[in-house]
């Protein structure tokens, strides 16, 4: 089964999506890191689809959605655009799985409209992050107001990161994905401004009152290897312990990868399916699964 490509109108705006499976199947609504895009998703989309339809979506600001203007960002306006986009979809009740911000935006749905939420995936976001985590994030995003060369130019930028441990056919389509022609080279779609506005949002926010929005079925995936030797983790041990003390009904599956890398991981993309398979089908045959 092919992927297919969809644009969202929102509002006054386009967002771009993609989806794996069937249109009449479950919904799981895929929501990527800050300057993340669809591609992230092609491993858990490839594990799903048989049975569920999974719909990436680029935030907006990212990948092929559209740029809106200062002061349209920030998670509670991501996660209005989600349960938007489930809507024009045709669909009452789906699942979420967000990696990095998009769990955070995927929490801000959880309080907004957790009554729209069969089940939640978090990938490797939880509360606060350790100290060295920020630097190393920030320095990722650097690319983001580059022009390049060329797209090796760009693809080489990034493998020099060495933070994509295992370079494949995966990372270099999603990080060809993200660029656009300009004149001079290549850059990033990803608008700078949007990610900015996110990380400021994020300051204003407490990372652990979102937790008591968690009502419905929640899986914590946590990736268990540091970005940089010595960076820490973005869910620290202490954080994981606080969330399953919180949420003692959640799940957690840890997974030998790092921040990056961890969406696209077998183990993770396995664990994630058994979960939104059991979660979301449990809920069409007329059962409702509850944490």
């Amino acid at each position: 089964m092919t992927t297919e490509e969809l644009d969202v109108r929102v509002g006054s705006y386009r967002l771009h999506a993609r989806r794996w499976g069937p249109a009449d199947a479950p919904l799981v609504v895929g929501l990527p890191g800050q300057s993340g895009n669809v591609e992230h998703f092609d491993v858990l989309g490839r594990q799903l689809r048989s049975t569920l339809q999974l719909v990436a979506v680029d935030l907006r600001g990212r990948g092929r959605s559209e740029i809106t203007g200062p002061g349209t960002y920030g998670w509670e306006r991501h996660a209005l655009d989600v349960v938007a986009v489930a809507a024009e979809l045709g669909t009452e009740r789906f699942s979420i799985v967000g990696q990095s911000m998009g769990g955070s935006v995927a929490m801000k749905a959880a309080e907004l409209h957790g009554d729209r939420l069969a089940s939640i995936v978090l990938v490797d976001i939880a509360g606060r992050v350790d100290p060295g985590v920020g630097p190393v994030i920030g320095s990722t995003l650097a690319r983001l107001d580059r022009t390049y060369d060329s797209v090796d130019a760009y693809l080489d930028d990034v493998r020099a990161t060495g933070l994509v441990d295992r370079w494949t056919a995966h990372w270099d389509a999603a990080f060809r994905y993200d660029l656009v022609e300009v004149d001079g080279g290549v850059r990033s779609r990803t608008s700078a401004d949007a990610v900015a506005e996110d990380r400021a949002y994020t300051a204003t926010q407490d990372p652990y009152a979102r937790w008591r929005y968690l009502t419905m079925p929640t899986l914590l995936v946590r990736a268990t290897r540091e970005m940089r030797p010595g960076s820490g983790l973005v869910v620290p041990t202490d954080d994981r312990d606080a969330f399953t003390t919180a949420l003692p009904a959640a799940q957690v599956v840890e997974v030998d990868a790092n921040h990056l890398t961890i969406n696209a991981h077998p183990d993770a993309a396995r664990a994630m399916g058994r979960f939104l398979r059991t979660t979301l089908l449990v809920e069409r045959s007329g059962g409702r699964a509850r944490s």
